[in-house]
């Protein structure tokens, strides 16, 4: 009998211990996806900070840009990664823990986004809500990469390597990637990379994609969409179509600004729009964009009631980032002879050529449809790179699409002129 209850003693703690270790897993993955969630918003505000200086609309999803960095980071070493850790903002990892020794610390921010990527795809195939995340490789033909990176981006990021053949058939290579590129995004973004991106020396193609659709967890009635004015940045008014409803929403507000939140179905998704009082008053919210800001104005959304009028909107935007990181940082990555990529091939024979970046959002009674797309292009240092050329809301305002469940900011750009 003694026995027994001996035996049975054992059984409870190696449940409890295997319960615990469950746990503390559970927990540190979760402290993981913080940090990375932190470093991405982070880099989405400083992207933010660079691209602004662009006059007119501008939209992008600095999660799209953010994960295909993350793939390409994954075959990085020395200065090289050290750099991009530090303009990516992944703060697990600094120039004193980089070593052979610490590959472990690596694989914190490759698994912390597979966590993120499946947890987003998997919340969507609930059907509320439309949101793809999809990576893929396109390496040259019979060039070979290491194992160890491919499974890296196999295992966390779902990507596969696809074989083209750049240096034989450069148009057929660059048409199969943007096809993969249009599929992904349900049409929305066509020809992500222009003719003369790629070439003979192209060895790699790194690309991300995006899709989100979703309705308005309050839908606004299309027979009450009004032409209305719109003030630009110039005082001059033009009309747009505008559209309102009155209702409980999350709002906050300043003497210098007014902030909402309008949820999706299932309210998992949220678009926050940051409206300034003043016709001018853009450029000086823009200057106060910071993560430690925007997460205090998002604490101080409360839900009241509010009359709401925004404007039907449609953005396409198309970005070259090679100067922009280079400026944030980034610049070992794009040297020929000095960029290591080792962790790839084992050689330091590639370097970064271009990143691309294009993004569409459609906002309308419905809700909103969204897609982007970022393509890292990889040569090998033969030759020197190509230059790289670098609520009523009738007035310009910035907005952001963010995963309530995580934080992680999807999509973000601002309004200039709604019928550009």
């Amino acid at each position: 009998m003694r026995v027994k209850w001996v035996l049975i003693l054992l059984v409870m703690i190696e449940i409890i211990s295997c319960c615990w270790a469950e746990e503390k897993t559970a927990m540190s993955e979760a402290t993981d996806v913080k940090i990375i969630v932190e470093g991405n918003n982070k880099f989405a505000l400083q992207l933010y900070a660079k691209l602004r200086t662009k006059k007119g609309n501008l939209f992008f999803s600095p999660y799209s840009i953010s994960t295909a960095l993350a793939m390409t980071y994954a075959g990085a070493r020395g200065e090289t990664e050290t750099q991009m850790a530090q303009v990516l903002g992944f703060s697990m990892i600094t120039s004193e823990t980089i070593d052979t020794e610490t590959a472990w610390d690596r694989m914190q921010v490759h698994s912390a986004f597979g966590t993120i990527i499946n947890d987003l795809n998997a919340r969507s195939q609930k059907g509320k809500y439309q949101l793809n995340i999809a990576n893929a490789l396109w390496g040259q033909k019979g060039y070979e990469f290491l194992p160890q990176f491919l499974q890296i981006i196999k295992v966390n990021y779902g990507g596969g390597l696809n074989e083209v053949d750049f240096i034989r058939a450069t148009e057929t290579a660059r048409q199969t990637i943007n096809a993969w590129v249009e599929k992904e995004t349900k049409g929305k973004i066509k020809d992500l990379i222009a003719k003369g991106v790629l070439d003979r020396m192209t060895r790699l193609v790194l690309t991300n994609a995006i899709y989100f659709k979703g309705n308005w967890a309050r839908q606004f009635q299309k027979d009450k969409t009004k032409d209305a004015p719109f003030t630009l940045i110039n005082e001059e008014s033009i009309n747009v179509p505008m559209m309102n409803q009155t209702g409980l929403f999350g709002y906050m507000e300043t003497d210098s600004f007014q902030a909402l939140e309008l949820p999706y179905v299932d309210k998992e998704l949220s678009m926050i729009i940051l409206l300034p009082r003043q016709v001018d008053g853009l450029a000086d919210l823009e200057k106060r964009l910071t993560v430690k800001n925007l997460m205090d104005w998002l604490g101080q959304i409360r839900q009241r009631k509010v009359a709401v009028f925004i404007p039907k909107f449609k953005l396409t935007c198309r970005f070259e980032l090679a100067e922009v990181l280079k400026s944030m940082g980034m610049t070992d990555a794009f040297e020929p002879g000095i960029a290591d990529f080792s962790a790839m091939t084992g050689k330091k024979d590639l370097f970064i050529s271009a990143v691309i970046h294009k993004a569409y959002v459609d906002v309308n009674e419905e809700g909103t449809e969204a897609a982007a797309a970022t393509a890292v292009v990889m040569k090998t240092t033969a030759v020197a790179p190509e230059k790289i050329p670098v609520f009523r809301a009738d007035r310009p305002f910035l907005f952001l699409i963010r995963d309530n469940c995580s934080g992680s900011i999807l999509f973000m750009g601002r309004v200039m002129n709604p019928k550009a």
